[in-house]
């Protein structure tokens, strides 16, 4: 072919090529030439890039109903998700699926804990009697985590308000039977029933108070403002709330025992906004009749179910009714499934074709398992899913539960498989996600580890949100919505890694190095 020399003419000869450079998703994944394939043994290629990193929008859908600001979701295992974690991944923009390997009063103590930690209106305030001594109203701090209480008539809610005590009331009292009526604020600033949230926002922003007292025309207290709330609003403005009552989202797991159901009443009672169906294997018909319960019985909480590898597991959910999926079957780090049962599939080809089916119904789909870095992320979104689901990604940060060890010099934190014969051990909801609640010998399908400190998650999730805006921008797209549809548009192309690509890809040819991720 002879040179093109006029390089004005460069994109008009481009137009010449039979096709675009790379491949399309359907020609990567086609399972007939290659075989499964997960994140590693591909790439995407780069676009055009016409815009900064900061417009990428990375809002997503987690069900049918409820949207993220980022598309993190942080697993239900008992070392990663308790009431810290999902309380933080909440704010920062995804949302925390709290484990279920407890009792169910735990569990639900757990949700009530998140939903509390920020609020809209409060309109179920704890209050106390003008009889009430500052010793007890001590206490209550002590118990409670914080220290206003309104004072009403009768010590109850709703009564007649009287006025309000705070920790700066009874601070520097020293006789603490003192009934509280002797030194409460007894003119408390308030504001009538009937404003809106902005506008009791607003009132907090002007009178520097600690709390906005809500009352009817009759001075009953009908709810409260918080001004610690303000503040949250204003340091995590991506923060997952409720529509309706502007509280944090919190989901949370149950397995498909008749006890779940007994479980799950309490959650709900609790506040919680989505549940999570968890096992290992969720074409079965225990979960379908428990899937088929839930939307009978709380036809407006979102369900989520799973896990699923394949078309054929995910049309049994779907037709169920469930409001998104969860796949993967033996991608986890500390999973052993794939091994043990011979049971499992490649993660990216999971993905892909589930997605590439759930998506026609509108059902959102969770990549659950094999992510171990922001590449994997981007990866998992370019194959059809709309969150990712990560375990061993925020085991061993601050927020996650457990207590950190030396060993080797390093700091450490426990982290395990709910397959694993610990989990299993501990409680019969790990076991009966894998259908192994009456076995006398547990076949284990997870192990137990642990992982070096990884710090707070309050660095490491904008870590992962700045890196996934800079990631579209390489590939050339403005918002993770906008990559699933370039991707199936045949847009935004792919390229297949052999063993050598990756090793290319990857550090080498260093004496030594230091992997610091971010700051």
């Amino acid at each position: 072919m002879a040179a093109v020399r006029d390089y004005k003419t460069a994109l008009e000869h481009l137009k010449t090529y039979p096709k675009k450079d790379g491949l399309s998703v359907q020609e990567l994944m086609d399972s007939n030439t290659r075989g499964g394939l997960t994140y590693n043994d591909f790439l995407i290629l780069p676009g055009y890039v016409g815009f900064g990193s900061t417009d990428v929008v990375l809002r997503t859908r987690l069900t049918k109903k409820i949207a993220l600001n980022t598309p993190f979701v942080s697993s239900p295992m008992d070392t990663v998700t308790e009431a810290d974690m999902a309380i933080h991944m909440a704010l920062l923009g995804g949302i925390g699926i709290i484990h279920h390997n407890c009792s169910h009063d735990e569990q639900a103590a757990m949700v009530r804990k998140v939903k509390k930690y920020e609020n809209g209106f409060i309109n179920s305030p704890i209050v106390v009697s003008p009889q009430t001594t500052i010793a007890e109203a001590r206490q209550m701090k002590q118990d409670y985590g914080f220290s206003g209480f309104p004072v009403t008539e009768n010590g109850q809610f709703p009564g007649k308000l009287l006025g309000i005590v705070t920790s700066r009331d009874i601070q520097f009292v020293e006789d603490a039977t003192l009934p509280v009526s002797e030194i409460m604020t007894k003119d408390p600033v308030t504001s009538l029933h009937g404003i809106t949230l902005s506008e009791g926002n607003e009132i907090l922003r002007k009178i520097k108070k600690g709390k906005l007292l809500i009352v009817d025309e009759e001075n009953n207290l009908v709810s409260m403002l918080s001004r610690a709330d303000l503040m949250k609003n204003q340091n995590y403005p991506l923060a997952s709330k409720s529509a309706t009552t502007k509280q944090l989202l919190c989901g949370a797991s149950i397995g498909t025992l008749p006890t779940d159901r007994i479980r799950l009443t309490k959650l709900v009672e609790a506040g919680l906004d989505v549940v999570v169906i968890d096992s290992s294997q969720g074409n079965s018909l225990f979960q379908i009749e428990m899937l088929k319960w839930i939307k009978q019985t709380y036809p407006d909480l979102e369900v989520i179910a799973g896990n699923v590898a394949t078309r054929e597991q995910a049309a049994n959910l779907i037709a169920a009714g469930c409001d998104g999926l969860r796949i993967g079957m033996g991608s986890g780090s500390i999973c052993i499934t794939q091994e043990v049962m011979a049971c499992g599939r490649p993660q990216g080809t999971a993905v892909y074709n589930v997605c590439q089916f759930a998506n026609q119904f509108g059902v959102p789909c969770m990549a659950d398992g094999g992510v171990a870095n922001i590449g994997h992320i981007v990866k998992a979104i370019a194959l059809g899913a709309s969150t990712v689901m990560m375990g061993g990604m925020l085991a061993g940060t601050t927020e996650s539960p457990g207590e950190y060890f030396f060993r080797d010099g390093k700091r450490l934190k426990s982290y395990r498989g709910m397959g694993s014969v610990d989990a299993m051990n501990k409680g019969a909801a790990s076991a009966s996600r894998y259908f192994s609640e009456d076995d006398k010998v547990f076949v284990a399908q997870g192990v137990a580890g642990s992982v070096v400190d990884k710090g707070s998650i309050k660095k490491f999730i904008p870590y992962l949100y700045n890196g996934l805006q800079h990631s579209c921008q390489d590939i050339g797209v403005t918002s993770v919505n906008a990559l699933r549809e370039e991707v199936q548009s045949g847009n935004v192309r792919f390229e297949f890694r052999t063993a050598s690509a990756q090793l290319e890809g990857g550090i080498n040819n260093l004496h030594s190095y230091e992997k610091r991720l971010h700051n």
